[in-house]
Protein backbone atom coordinates (compact mmCIF):
# COMPACT_ATOMS: atom_id res chain seq x y z
CA UNK A 1 0.00 0.00 0.00
CA UNK A 2 1.79 3.54 -1.03
CA UNK A 3 2.34 5.85 1.48
CA UNK A 4 -0.01 8.41 2.50
CA UNK A 5 -3.01 6.41 1.67
CA UNK A 6 -5.59 6.10 4.49
CA UNK A 7 -4.82 2.46 6.17
CA UNK A 8 -8.17 3.43 8.72
CA UNK A 9 -10.65 0.41 8.21
CA UNK A 10 -14.06 0.70 8.94
CA UNK A 11 -15.43 -2.14 11.40
CA UNK A 12 -18.12 -3.68 9.21
CA UNK A 13 -22.29 -3.25 10.76
CA UNK A 14 -22.94 -5.16 13.29
CA UNK A 15 -26.21 -7.59 12.70
CA UNK A 16 -29.56 -6.61 14.26
CA UNK A 17 -29.55 -9.44 16.59
CA UNK A 18 -26.18 -9.42 17.93
CA UNK A 19 -26.08 -5.32 18.56
CA UNK A 20 -29.67 -6.02 20.27
CA UNK A 21 -28.53 -8.45 22.83
CA UNK A 22 -25.01 -6.54 23.12
CA UNK A 23 -26.41 -3.44 24.06
CA UNK A 24 -29.05 -5.05 26.33
CA UNK A 25 -26.18 -6.59 27.99
CA UNK A 26 -24.81 -3.30 28.84
CA UNK A 27 -28.00 -1.96 30.07
CA UNK A 28 -28.10 -4.74 32.59
CA UNK A 29 -25.01 -4.78 33.39
CA UNK A 30 -25.30 -0.62 34.30
CA UNK A 31 -28.47 -1.64 35.93
CA UNK A 32 -26.36 -4.29 38.27
CA UNK A 33 -23.98 -2.06 39.20
CA UNK A 34 -26.63 0.15 39.92
CA UNK A 35 -28.32 -2.16 42.50
CA UNK A 36 -25.00 -3.19 44.03
CA UNK A 37 -24.05 0.42 45.11
CA UNK A 38 -27.26 0.67 46.81
CA UNK A 39 -27.80 -2.12 48.78
CA UNK A 40 -30.65 -1.27 50.46
CA UNK A 41 -32.95 -1.95 47.74
CA UNK A 42 -31.61 -5.23 47.64
CA UNK A 43 -32.30 -5.72 51.29
CA UNK A 44 -36.07 -4.18 51.48
CA UNK A 45 -36.26 -6.37 48.78
CA UNK A 46 -35.33 -9.41 50.93
CA UNK A 47 -37.02 -8.24 54.29
CA UNK A 48 -40.89 -8.23 52.55
CA UNK A 49 -41.39 -11.82 51.09
CA UNK A 50 -39.41 -13.09 54.56
CA UNK A 51 -42.36 -11.58 56.53
CA UNK A 52 -44.70 -12.64 54.08
CA UNK A 53 -43.35 -16.55 54.85
CA UNK A 54 -43.48 -15.83 58.66
CA UNK A 55 -46.86 -14.36 58.77
CA UNK A 56 -48.31 -16.32 56.57
CA UNK A 57 -46.63 -19.39 57.85
CA UNK A 58 -47.51 -18.71 61.81
CA UNK A 59 -50.52 -16.67 61.63
CA UNK A 60 -52.79 -19.09 59.59
CA UNK A 61 -50.89 -22.29 59.69
CA UNK A 62 -53.32 -23.91 61.50
CA UNK A 63 -56.61 -22.47 60.90
CA UNK A 64 -56.64 -23.45 56.80
CA UNK A 65 -58.12 -26.49 56.07
CA UNK A 66 -56.02 -28.00 52.92
CA UNK A 67 -56.96 -31.27 52.01
CA UNK A 68 -59.34 -31.87 54.28
CA UNK A 69 -56.92 -31.13 57.39
CA UNK A 70 -56.01 -28.14 59.54
CA UNK A 71 -52.58 -29.58 59.70
CA UNK A 72 -49.96 -26.32 60.23
CA UNK A 73 -47.03 -28.21 58.46
CA UNK A 74 -49.37 -29.28 55.47
CA UNK A 75 -50.60 -25.38 54.70
CA UNK A 76 -46.80 -24.73 55.07
CA UNK A 77 -46.04 -26.53 52.06
CA UNK A 78 -49.63 -25.59 50.25
CA UNK A 79 -48.49 -22.13 50.84
CA UNK A 80 -44.92 -22.50 49.69
CA UNK A 81 -45.82 -22.27 45.82
CA UNK A 82 -48.25 -19.47 46.52
CA UNK A 83 -45.11 -17.06 48.64
CA UNK A 84 -42.56 -17.79 45.55
CA UNK A 85 -44.96 -16.52 42.81
CA UNK A 86 -45.76 -13.43 44.65
CA UNK A 87 -42.61 -12.52 45.15
CA UNK A 88 -41.66 -13.03 41.37
CA UNK A 89 -44.34 -11.22 40.86
CA UNK A 90 -44.29 -7.88 42.75
CA UNK A 91 -40.77 -7.07 41.37
CA UNK A 92 -43.12 -5.35 38.96
CA UNK A 93 -43.17 -2.37 40.81
CA UNK A 94 -39.66 -2.19 41.42
CA UNK A 95 -38.93 -2.64 37.66
CA UNK A 96 -41.72 0.05 36.71
CA UNK A 97 -40.50 2.53 39.67
CA UNK A 98 -37.10 2.45 38.09
CA UNK A 99 -38.07 3.39 34.39
CA UNK A 100 -40.28 5.92 35.44
CA UNK A 101 -36.81 7.01 38.01
CA UNK A 102 -34.67 7.14 34.40
CA UNK A 103 -37.84 8.90 32.80
CA UNK A 104 -37.96 11.80 35.16
CA UNK A 105 -34.21 12.15 35.18
CA UNK A 106 -34.18 12.62 31.34
CA UNK A 107 -31.67 9.07 30.91
CA UNK A 108 -34.61 7.74 28.69
CA UNK A 109 -34.06 10.37 26.31
CA UNK A 110 -30.32 10.43 26.61
CA UNK A 111 -30.33 6.28 25.62
CA UNK A 112 -32.59 7.19 22.71
CA UNK A 113 -30.44 9.75 21.52
CA UNK A 114 -27.37 6.86 21.07
CA UNK A 115 -26.44 4.42 18.51
CA UNK A 116 -28.44 1.56 20.26
CA UNK A 117 -30.79 -1.19 19.48
CA UNK A 118 -34.59 0.10 19.71
CA UNK A 119 -35.88 -2.13 22.73
CA UNK A 120 -32.47 -2.67 24.37
CA UNK A 121 -33.22 -0.47 27.77
CA UNK A 122 -35.80 -1.90 28.51
CA UNK A 123 -34.61 -5.36 27.96
CA UNK A 124 -31.65 -4.80 30.04
CA UNK A 125 -33.72 -3.21 32.89
CA UNK A 126 -36.16 -6.18 32.98
CA UNK A 127 -32.98 -8.37 33.04
CA UNK A 128 -31.16 -6.67 35.62
CA UNK A 129 -34.62 -7.12 37.19
CA UNK A 130 -34.55 -10.71 36.89
CA UNK A 131 -31.22 -11.51 38.47
CA UNK A 132 -32.01 -9.56 41.68
CA UNK A 133 -35.45 -11.68 41.33
CA UNK A 134 -33.61 -14.66 41.11
CA UNK A 135 -31.60 -13.62 44.03
CA UNK A 136 -34.52 -12.84 46.57
CA UNK A 137 -35.82 -16.51 44.97
CA UNK A 138 -32.57 -17.83 46.15
CA UNK A 139 -32.71 -16.99 50.02
CA UNK A 140 -36.63 -17.07 50.59
CA UNK A 141 -36.07 -20.78 49.16
CA UNK A 142 -33.85 -21.37 51.84
CA UNK A 143 -35.59 -19.58 54.74
CA UNK A 144 -38.72 -21.40 53.40
CA UNK A 145 -36.30 -24.60 54.33
CA UNK A 146 -35.81 -23.36 57.46
CA UNK A 147 -39.12 -23.19 58.43
CA UNK A 148 -40.15 -26.55 57.18
CA UNK A 149 -40.67 -26.24 54.03
CA UNK A 150 -40.27 -29.44 51.84
CA UNK A 151 -40.54 -30.75 48.53
CA UNK A 152 -42.28 -34.22 48.19
CA UNK A 153 -40.67 -37.40 48.67
CA UNK A 154 -42.72 -39.59 46.08
CA UNK A 155 -40.60 -40.90 43.14
CA UNK A 156 -41.53 -38.08 40.82
CA UNK A 157 -40.15 -35.53 42.64
CA UNK A 158 -36.37 -34.82 41.86
CA UNK A 159 -34.15 -31.96 41.44
CA UNK A 160 -35.08 -31.66 37.38
CA UNK A 161 -38.50 -30.69 38.62
CA UNK A 162 -37.38 -28.85 41.47
CA UNK A 163 -35.70 -26.24 39.32
CA UNK A 164 -37.94 -26.94 36.55
CA UNK A 165 -40.45 -25.34 39.20
CA UNK A 166 -38.07 -22.25 39.84
CA UNK A 167 -37.86 -21.57 36.15
CA UNK A 168 -41.47 -21.43 35.58
CA UNK A 169 -41.76 -18.72 38.47
CA UNK A 170 -38.92 -17.06 37.22
CA UNK A 171 -40.66 -16.83 33.75
CA UNK A 172 -43.81 -15.67 35.46
CA UNK A 173 -41.62 -13.08 37.18
CA UNK A 174 -39.82 -11.56 34.04
CA UNK A 175 -43.30 -11.63 32.03
CA UNK A 176 -44.93 -9.40 34.75
CA UNK A 177 -41.80 -7.31 34.51
CA UNK A 178 -42.89 -6.39 31.01
CA UNK A 179 -46.12 -4.74 32.49
CA UNK A 180 -44.39 -3.38 34.79
CA UNK A 181 -42.10 -1.47 32.04
CA UNK A 182 -44.98 -0.37 30.74
CA UNK A 183 -46.52 1.35 33.46
CA UNK A 184 -43.36 2.99 34.77
CA UNK A 185 -43.15 4.43 30.55
CA UNK A 186 -47.09 5.26 31.08
CA UNK A 187 -46.52 7.39 34.27
CA UNK A 188 -44.56 10.91 34.54
CA UNK A 189 -43.18 10.10 38.47
CA UNK A 190 -41.88 6.64 39.94
CA UNK A 191 -44.46 7.07 43.00
CA UNK A 192 -47.26 6.85 40.02
CA UNK A 193 -45.23 3.70 38.67
CA UNK A 194 -45.35 2.12 42.49
CA UNK A 195 -48.54 2.65 43.20
CA UNK A 196 -49.63 1.48 39.86
CA UNK A 197 -47.68 -1.49 39.51
CA UNK A 198 -49.07 -2.74 42.74
CA UNK A 199 -52.64 -1.64 42.83
CA UNK A 200 -53.80 -4.61 39.91
CA UNK A 201 -50.89 -7.04 41.92
CA UNK A 202 -53.42 -7.67 44.54
CA UNK A 203 -56.40 -8.79 43.02
CA UNK A 204 -54.27 -11.24 40.38
CA UNK A 205 -52.77 -12.74 43.67
CA UNK A 206 -55.01 -13.32 45.81
CA UNK A 207 -57.83 -14.06 43.47
CA UNK A 208 -56.10 -17.47 42.95
CA UNK A 209 -55.00 -20.64 44.60
CA UNK A 210 -51.83 -19.56 46.43
CA UNK A 211 -53.21 -19.07 49.61
CA UNK A 212 -56.37 -20.77 50.17
CA UNK A 213 -58.05 -23.97 47.70
CA UNK A 214 -59.79 -22.55 45.20
CA UNK A 215 -62.36 -25.35 45.74
CA UNK A 216 -63.50 -23.58 48.40
CA UNK A 217 -64.56 -20.27 46.68
CA UNK A 218 -67.74 -19.64 45.37
CA UNK A 219 -68.37 -20.51 41.70
CA UNK A 220 -67.78 -17.57 39.85
CA UNK A 221 -64.47 -16.50 41.98
CA UNK A 222 -63.48 -20.08 41.40
CA UNK A 223 -63.77 -19.83 37.64
CA UNK A 224 -61.58 -16.66 37.55
CA UNK A 225 -58.90 -18.30 40.37
CA UNK A 226 -58.49 -21.09 37.91
CA UNK A 227 -57.95 -19.53 34.59
CA UNK A 228 -55.65 -16.69 36.66
CA UNK A 229 -52.49 -16.62 34.80
CA UNK A 230 -50.61 -16.71 38.36
CA UNK A 231 -52.53 -19.55 39.52
CA UNK A 232 -51.46 -21.67 36.56
CA UNK A 233 -47.92 -21.56 37.97
CA UNK A 234 -48.73 -22.15 41.43
CA UNK A 235 -50.33 -25.09 40.67
CA UNK A 236 -47.27 -26.04 38.50
CA UNK A 237 -44.99 -25.54 40.83
CA UNK A 238 -46.89 -27.36 43.27
CA UNK A 239 -47.29 -30.27 41.16
CA UNK A 240 -43.24 -29.97 40.48
CA UNK A 241 -42.74 -29.88 44.12
CA UNK A 242 -45.09 -32.44 45.34
CA UNK A 243 -46.80 -29.84 47.30
CA UNK A 244 -50.15 -30.17 48.76
CA UNK A 245 -53.34 -28.37 47.77
CA UNK A 246 -53.20 -28.98 44.03
CA UNK A 247 -56.73 -28.00 42.77
CA UNK A 248 -59.04 -30.34 41.77
CA UNK A 249 -60.83 -28.69 38.72
CA UNK A 250 -61.97 -29.43 35.19
CA UNK A 251 -60.24 -26.14 34.30
CA UNK A 252 -58.03 -26.93 31.57
CA UNK A 253 -54.90 -24.67 33.16
CA UNK A 254 -55.26 -26.66 36.66
CA UNK A 255 -55.81 -30.09 34.18
CA UNK A 256 -52.44 -28.83 32.74
CA UNK A 257 -50.64 -26.03 34.49
CA UNK A 258 -46.98 -26.50 33.25
CA UNK A 259 -48.16 -25.80 29.49
CA UNK A 260 -50.59 -23.34 30.96
CA UNK A 261 -47.79 -21.65 32.79
CA UNK A 262 -45.52 -21.55 29.73
CA UNK A 263 -48.18 -19.99 27.20
CA UNK A 264 -49.54 -17.52 30.05
CA UNK A 265 -45.82 -16.56 30.87
CA UNK A 266 -44.80 -16.24 26.77
CA UNK A 267 -47.89 -13.95 25.98
CA UNK A 268 -47.87 -11.96 28.49
CA UNK A 269 -43.67 -11.28 27.32
CA UNK A 270 -44.98 -11.04 23.79
CA UNK A 271 -47.84 -8.64 24.13
CA UNK A 272 -46.71 -6.06 27.26
CA UNK A 273 -43.03 -6.37 25.59
CA UNK A 274 -44.61 -5.28 22.05
CA UNK A 275 -46.61 -2.79 23.63
CA UNK A 276 -43.68 -1.15 26.21
CA UNK A 277 -41.08 -0.59 23.02
CA UNK A 278 -43.65 1.19 21.48
CA UNK A 279 -44.06 3.20 23.91
CA UNK A 280 -40.31 3.49 24.81
CA UNK A 281 -40.04 4.84 21.01
CA UNK A 282 -42.38 7.85 21.61
CA UNK A 283 -41.77 8.45 25.06
CA UNK A 284 -40.54 11.55 26.77
CA UNK A 285 -39.31 12.65 29.82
Amino acid sequence: MSAGTDTARVAPPMNPVSQSVRDSLVVAQRNLIRMSRIPEMVIFGLIQPIMFVVLFTYVFGGSMQIGGTTDADTYKNFLMAGIFAQTVTFATASSGAGIADDMHKGLIDRFRSLPMARGAVLTGRTLADLVQTALTLLVLAVVALLVGWRVGSNYDTNAGRVLAAFGLLLLLGYAFTWIGALIGLSVRTPEAATSGGLIWLFPVTFISNAFVDSGRMTPWLRHIAEWNPFSATVQASRVLFGNPGQSQSNAWPMEHPVWASLIYSVLIIFIFRTLAVRKYRSATA
